[in-house]
């Protein structure tokens, strides 16, 4: 072993689900003894150096006995040059770990390493199962582009990110970004750093899964499992928009929980011990040389059979299979509606079993508890209510104000409606509020129902009359031929609505509030037209395009950027 190994030690820092509030994972960290000894600065320039520290890691952990999924650093270049990691490998193999419980940790520099030769090295690490995280983003020279292609596992974003996240736009439109991308190519997004209870409600209101920081737990030598979370917290005000929840549910990934794996050579006496040695554990998976689930064992049934009458003498020695049931498994992309989905279709004993998640090629990542996912979708369905119309059972300016925010921080052109029912109050004085509540209830049912044929569309009830439309700049003509080429009434009265559209290309606003105060004045302009219209403009510019309207192609054209949505060209008044 070399000399500096004795200069060397180890320390474990929890990574925090801050979903369930269990600790995820381990992130192992070298710890020179020797404050003048410079082994870290050596790794980054020798790969071989980098390659073995990796490996003492993961022999470090196994000395501590730990059953955690562990987190190891690693620099690009260690990747790309040395990929498959021969002595990281060996390692994980000799102290009986498998890949798919290490996460590699992957950071920079960045910006000479080629970038082909790291894909194709992460391409490699993966096939042989290890999960690849892209450390400390935000703070260093990892491309945006390289970002996108390497489609990480798990996005980390540095602690510089994570000190103003609380206060400063700036850092919340970075994370809001590489949420979005995260989304986008299935990956998690965590953050280094979490020091305070402020900073702790702006990242879970950011919708960062994962995180580390002195306010959990601090680096220690002994693994823990047992970390602080504050109390809920009230959302922050004028913090980071809370983020959109798809109607499928929240997705299974934020929930997984790390698995206890076993062979399915096992035995029942193995298990048993691995099971009593562990409390913390709901269950086992047995699984094949491919870490491939074969069978589940539930931690109260198993040990209820062997606690009976000659369980101990009929079953200890004898292979775990036979008090094993088929495992419950869903894909790394499911949502937690699917979770339940498989719960409900299978055995009613087996209601509590953990749900094993796997990936394309069936390889367990973790597992579930039915226990959080029932409390996040109570949790969803409750905000949800709580943001809705309880006439039109659409959500409220808040909702969408929060996704005109997410597409201005994405750099998305966007295009943001305001519809409301010309003379209202009249209506209401001649037609009773009755019918008032039964045309508003009308036009939220349209816009939904329009809405969910446009997946890029958000429709929300303002209150009273007003309701707003948020959607791609090229897809209002559904929702202004649903709605302003039809006829409306209310007590059989002929009623007629008004939209007015504000376009924005990427750059045109900084925020919902602007989008709001370039759309105001168009609205006016709408109500000004007689009968059904629709007037459409951008930020910035005087000039409107009348769509709708008995003036309607008496104006001149739309100033540049504001395209006619396809089919609306030149479009005159309704007859």
């Amino acid at each position: 072993m070399p000399a500096w190994t004795d200069q060397l030690r180890f320390a474990f820092q929890p990574v925090v689900n801050l979903s369930t509030g269990s600790v995820a994972a381990l992130e192992i960290l070298a710890r020179p003894e020797d404050t003048d000894a410079d082994v870290l600065a050596s790794a980054r320039r020798h790969p071989d150096l980098d390659a073995e520290l990796a490996a003492l890691a993961v022999r470090a952990a196994a000395h501590r006995q730990t059953p955690l999924p562990l987190h190891i650093n690693l620099f690009a270049t260690t990747v790309a040059e040395l990929a498959p990691l021969t002595a990281l490998g060996k390692a994980v193999h000799d102290v009986g770990r498998r890949p798919w419980e290490i996460t590699l940790d992957v950071g920079g520099p960045f910006s000479d390493v080629p970038c082909a030769a790291l894909l194709e090295a992460a391409a490699a690490l993966r096939d042989e199962g290890f999960r690849i995280c892209a450390d400390g983003v935000g703070d260093g020279d990892l491309p945006l582009r390289l970002l996108g292609d390497l489609a990480p596992d798990l996005v980390k974003l540095d602690a510089s990110l994570c000190r103003r996240l609380d206060t400063d736009r700036g850092p919340q439109a970075a994370v809001a970004a590489i949420r979005q991308l995260c989304e986008r190519v299935g990956g998690l997004l965590a953050i280094e750093g979490v020091e305070t209870e402020r900073q702790y409600r702006a990242v879970r209101d950011a919708g960062v899964q994962l995180a580390q920081g002195h306010l959990f737990a601090p680096p220690t030598r002994r693994p823990v499992t047992e970390v602080y979370l504050p109390a809920a917290l009230p959302p922050a005000v004028n913090g980071p928009a809370v983020p959109h929840r798809p109607p499928s549910g929240p997705p299974v990934a934020q929930f997984l929980q790390p698995a206890a794996l076993l062979p399915m050579s096992a035995s029942a006496g193995a298990v048993r011990s691995h099971l009593t040695g562990f409390p913390g554990v709901s269950g086992v998976l047995l699984v094949d040389g491919d870490g491939v689930p074969v069978r589940a064992i539930d931690r109260d049934r198993f040990l209820l059979s062997l606690s009976g009458r000659y369980g101990h003498a009929l079953y200890a020695d004898r292979p775990a299979l036979r008090l094993a049931d088929r495992p419950r498994t869903v894909g790394a992309d499911a949502t937690a509606w699917q979770v339940l989905d498989v719960i409900a279709e299978g055995d009613r004993d087996r209601t509590g079993d953990d749900v094993a998640v796997v990936d394309e090629r069936g390889r367990c990542m973790g597992v579930v508890h039915l226990a959080d996912i029932l409390r996040a979708l109570a949790e969803s369905r409750v905000e949800e209510a709580a943001r809705l119309n309880p006439l039109t059972r659409l959500p409220g300016s808040d909702e969408i104000n929060g996704e005109v925010a997410r597409r201005i921080a994405e750099g998305r052109a966007f295009a943001l409606s305001w519809l409301d029912v010309d003379g209202f109050k009249q209506v209401n004085d001649g037609a009773g509020f009755a019918a008032g509540d039964e045309l508003i209830r009308a036009v939220g049912r349209t816009l939904a129902q329009v809405a969910a044929g446009e997946p890029a569309s958000r429709v929300g009830h303002i209150g009273g009359d007003d309701f707003l439309v948020l959607a791609e700049p090229d897809g209002l003509a559904p929702f202004a031929a649903a709605l302003l080429d039809v006829a409306w009434s209310a007590g059989g009265r002929p009623v007629t609505l008004s939209l007015a559209t504000v376009v924005c290309p990427p750059g045109a606003v900084t925020g919902h509030h602007e989008a709001a105060a370039a759309l105001a004045p168009l609205k006016k302009a709408a109500k000004a037209l007689p009968g059904a219209s629709w007037v459409l403009g951008r930020p910035g510019s005087e000039r409107t395009e009348i769509r709708r309207g008995t003036a309607a192609g008496a104006s001149g054209p739309a100033g540049p950027g504001c395209p006619a949505p396809p089919g609306q060209e030149g479009a005159g008044a309704r007859g």
